[in-house]
């Protein structure tokens, strides 16, 4: 006869109600055989014997998941893929800057490995390439197409969602893993990202690939998984440099104190952890800063051709302090103080920063939740031991939201909307983890008032953000707050309500909490966006001032011969900042004036730097012209006014100055010699403007030279309503 035992919980658990129970010996168990005895185990080493867990039950793995748990996992899975894929070429090719890159590196081995933005390998992206690789490849592999470029962001969506699923089901249940993932896929911000080609969508996904590695490893203290986790930081590094190692801190803080093996062991486990984020992250650097910078392109966004100083500077400290050589404006464009800690030209900073007009819409709905169940779930947990996985959980999560909301809150640098993407799945665990924890302990009063608390205040938090766009669905913002108040009574008195009635209490707060997220969430996916700033979601009122957080002041910029050629514009009005809508048009360009934005003068400068040109068909025909006998079809000042060019005639194009234009590549005598030895035959006219605002204020003068001896010396060709320098033939 053999005996069962119970599971044993720990102090952060709750018995899985799903669990199947030891059935007792039927009738004729005395007659069955006698079971095989079990295999002896084999002999562990004595320093495996001392890596066990201090208290096996606070590691245990959760029982058998119940029978619909992968069912529900898929579906899970296909709505997100759904969510993700719905109408995606409708964006064209989405930031033309990083699809030129793409579409560079599917013809060329050297522009894939470096990042290049054309194929002749002029000039590099101004972030490393590891974003690029799985576009690049798709392009490769099926050909240039919108699609094949945003395919893969949106696979990274469905698989950031699989990740985070597993990563909170291991401690909390198949319900809390399900919430959470839904939670994610329904955050506006990144039902954006994750179909557009920005670096962010692989950022996120590693991200979470990385704390669900150092989870694991606070389990049972294997040391693969602390390497494993280091792969994910070394990648994430290769993907948007330092910002990848903005969670580092916590996480490792939280190995070291709550790892359960001894404190020696745990201190050696992230050394070799580090070395591995330095070894996959580095090797790329190292080979490029000791490839001869004669034989690879400039490295784009730094002032010295030098990845280092790409890193620290432009890429680097440079969005902390604002102090960002090479960068429009150089974050003093403008000023105003605010949100309780001051502002620069990228908005205002302090704590109120992620939940004002510009920014809340985007990741700030369920913010307030997730810091209250974050506060409770550490109380909850507060007697637990120092080992408890459940607790270690909290503080993974909670760490991690709390480093990542400060710096975005503070830093006076360059700041995008879209850069919340980061927060959505920290927000989305502790917002399932949480609310997971209190309603199995929703019979005690404390829990049942923190549920009630945190549904009220997310639906009047909610009718506050709707209400910053008060002609676009007016009937929600007051569904939101009925249907909250109603969920919040229930929760309140879910002990007498009896459990069906707590359930429904329970939908009904999840329903009031996501209302906002899922309309915002289904406009965004209805929208198609271009350029290099969009954002989720209907227009706001108070946001159109800014253009991707950045203030915009003073007058015409530099050249004011924004506007001609077709060249792009500010966000157009209507469904939000930073959308285009033309459907399905790979080369954006002619977009409306935003509501309440000053000075168009700045916004038309900022046309070649934001969004791109149209090519009409007959100047996709010049150059294509005899373009074999030419290393590049034609050269622009600015990365998408060239990406324009390069994606119509899918030819090398030179982007002269990089992204903004200020680069140093080329100088006007690499430029000249450029020409001399006939490797360039058109030169874009009307461009950028002849470079943008430097961090000084300053006009950079590299690519102003350029235009100004290209205008001198060489013949004007009108095509169409764009301008061309024809640089084989010298003006009369």
């Amino acid at each position: 006869m053999t005996t069962h035992h119970p599971r044993l919980t720990g102090p952060g658990e709750t018995p899985d109600p799903h669990a199947r129970e030891a059935e007792p010996p039927g009738p004729r168990a005395q007659d069955a055989e006698p079971p095989e005895p079990p295999e002896p185990p084999e002999p562990s080493k004595p320093s495996e014997a001392r890596e066990q867990p201090e208290s096996a039950q606070e590691t245990t793995p959760p029982p058998d998941s119940p029978r619909w748990a992968r069912p529900a996992f898929i579906a899970l899975l296909l709505a997100s893929a759904a969510l993700f894929l719905w109408d995606l070429g409708a964006s064209g090719y989405a930031n033309q800057f990083y699809s030129a890159a793409a579409q560079a590196g599917s013809a060329s081995w050297k522009a894939l490995f470096f990042g290049s933005s054309d194929a002749a390998n002029s000039i590099t992206v101004d972030k490393p390439p590891a974003a690029l690789w799985p576009m690049a490849l798709s392009v490769r592999l099926f050909g240039l197409s919108s699609w094949s470029i945003l395919v893969p962001e949106a696979l990274m969506g469905v698989a950031t969602v699989g990740v985070l699923y597993a990563a909170v089901r291991r401690r909390f249940g198949v319900g809390a893993g399900l919430f959470a993932g839904a939670l994610l896929a329904l955050t506006p911000v990144a039902a954006l990202m994750f179909r557009f080609n920005n670096p962010d969508a692989l950022l996120c996904l590693l991200m979470v690939c990385a704390v669900y590695c150092v989870l694991r490893a606070l389990e049972d203290a294997r040391t693969k998984w602390l390497l494993l986790a280091g792969v994910c930081f070394g990648f994430a590094f290769l993907t948007k440099t330092l910002q990848a190692w903005l969670i580092l801190p916590p996480l490792a803080l939280v190995y070291a104190v709550c790892a359960p093996t001894r404190l020696r062991r745990r201190f050696g486990q992230l050394l070799l952890g580090g070395l591995a984020m330095v070894v996959s992250g580095g090797w790329w650097v190292a080979i490029v800063e000791l490839w001869p910078a004669g034989s690879r392109p400039y490295i784009g966004g730094s002032q010295s051709n030098s990845f280092l100083e790409l890193t620290f500077g432009y890429n680097g400290l440079g969005r902390i302090n604002g102090n960002e050589a090479g960068s429009v404006g150089g974050g003093r464009l403008g000023g105003g103080g605010g949100g309780g800690g001051g502002g620069g030209s990228w908005g205002d900073t302090g704590f109120t920063r992620l939940f004002g007009s510009d920014m809340g819409g985007q990741i700030a709905w369920l913010l307030p939740a997730a810091f209250l169940l974050l506060v409770a779930g550490l109380v909850v947990l507060r007697r637990a031991g120092r080992t408890d996985a459940a607790r270690a959980a909290f503080l993974v999560w909670g760490g991690a939201l709390l480093i990542t909301f400060a710096t975005f809150s503070f830093m006076s640098g360059i700041f995008h909307q879209y850069y919340n993407i980061a927060l959505a799945p920290y927000i989305a665990a502790l917002v399932a983890m949480g609310a997971t924890l209190l309603w199995r302990r929703r019979d005690r009063t404390a829990a049942a008032l923190v549920l009630a608390s945190t549904v009220a205040v997310t639906a009047a938090w909610a009718y506050v953000l709707l209400a910053r766009s008060p002609q676009w669905l007016p009937w929600l913002r007051w569904s939101v707050v009925a249907v909250g108040a109603v969920a919040a009574l229930g929760l309140l008195l879910s002990v007498r309500l009896g459990r069906r009635l707590a359930v429904v209490a329970a939908g009904l707060g999840v329903a009031a909490g996501l209302g906002g997220p899922v309309a915002y969430a289904a406009n965004t996916v209805g929208t198609p966006h271009t350029g290099s700033i969009v954002t989720a979601g209907p227009k706001v009122e108070g946001a159109g001032g800014r253009h991707g957080g950045m203030i915009i002041v003073g007058g015409p910029g530099p050249g004011g011969k924004g506007g001609k050629g077709g060249q792009g514009g500010p966000p157009p009005a209507g469904q939000g900042q930073g959308q285009s809508q033309s459907q399905g048009k790979a080369q954006p360009g002619t977009h409306g004036q935003a509501p309440g934005a000053p000075h168009r003068g700045l916004y038309n400068s900022l046309g070649g730097l934001l969004n791109g040109q149209q090519v009409s068909p007959k100047a996709k025909a010049a150059l294509r012209e005899n373009a074999a006998d030419y290393t590049w079809a034609a050269a622009a000042i600015g990365s998408q006014n060239a990406a324009s060019y390069q994606l119509a005639t899918q030819l090398p194009v030179m982007p002269i100055g990089g992204f903004n234009g200020s680069d140093p590549s080329p100088t006007l005598e690499q430029f000249k010699e450029y020409v001399r030895q006939g490797k360039i035959h058109y030169f874009v006219g009307g461009g950028a403007g002849g470079g943008f605002f430097g961090a000084n204020g300053a006009q950079k003068s590299a690519s102003s030279d350029i235009t100004s001896w290209v205008e001198k010396n060489f013949k004007k060709v009108t095509v169409g309503s764009t301008t061309l320098y024809d640089l084989t033939k010298p003006a009369s």
